[in-house]
């Protein structure tokens, strides 16, 4: 099992904390990440796009001209595709762009991007993370104490200053540990985690 520093807000090392190998020390498996992005990212499309076809475009009901000898070419009508206010060739409709994932592959890309960032040295483990009022500017200081710039913070529970003073920084983003996914552990540079939030992961995925 690796073992991983645990730090304070003032970015000062106060112990050490043992991450669990099932977890944080798994064999990453890109695909399943991929997928697990490219599911989140569908699933959160509206689908909601939608443009008329020649069919659904009103007017043109007759010829604009007889068949021959006019000199233009022939047309069927005004509301063809290619005629200004015509119809679209193949219109986009309402559709659903998600797709169900298996739970043991989420969670094999869960547990490979947490692994990633153990490797990368992108992990850091706060031994707690409160703020007596919510202040982006003390939320700011604890992030250079700590020295990141774009940070995924998970807590173990719903932190409101924290929150509040973090959602201000375009660079973070705050998430209680239940919200916890593989695409914004991937999105974002580094991983900040307080120590209880490490420990209830382990709890719950042990």
């Amino acid at each position: 099992m690796a073992n991983v520093s645990v730090y304070n807000i003032e970015g000062k090392e106060v112990g050490s904390v043992e991450l669990n190998d099932a977890i944080f020390g798994v064999e990453i498996n890109e695909h399943l990440v991929h997928m697990a992005v490219v599911n989140q990212l569908a699933n959160n499309r509206q689908g909601t796009q939608s443009a008329k076809t020649r069919s659904e475009v009103s007017g043109g009901g007759r010829k604009p001209w007889r068949q021959k000898g006019t000199g233009h070419a022939r047309q069927g009508s005004i509301r063809a595709p290619q005629w200004k206010g015509g119809g679209v060739v193949f219109a986009p409709k309402p559709r659903d762009y998600s797709f169900k994932m298996n739970k043991k592959e989420k969670r094999i890309a869960l547990f490979s991007s947490l692994t990633s960032k153990v490797n990368d040295k992108k992990l850091i483990v706060l031994d707690n993370f409160n703020l007596d009022e919510a202040k982006t500017k003390k939320f700011v200081k604890v992030m250079d104490n700590l020295k990141v710039t774009k940070a995924l913070v998970v807590l173990e529970g719903d932190n409101k200053n924290v929150v509040l003073s973090g959602r201000n920084i375009p660079t973070v983003k705050v998430l209680p540990i239940n919200g916890i996914n593989t695409y914004d552990i991937m999105k974002y540079e580094t991983l900040v985690c307080t120590k209880a939030a490490i420990e209830k992961l382990q709890e719950v995925y042990a």
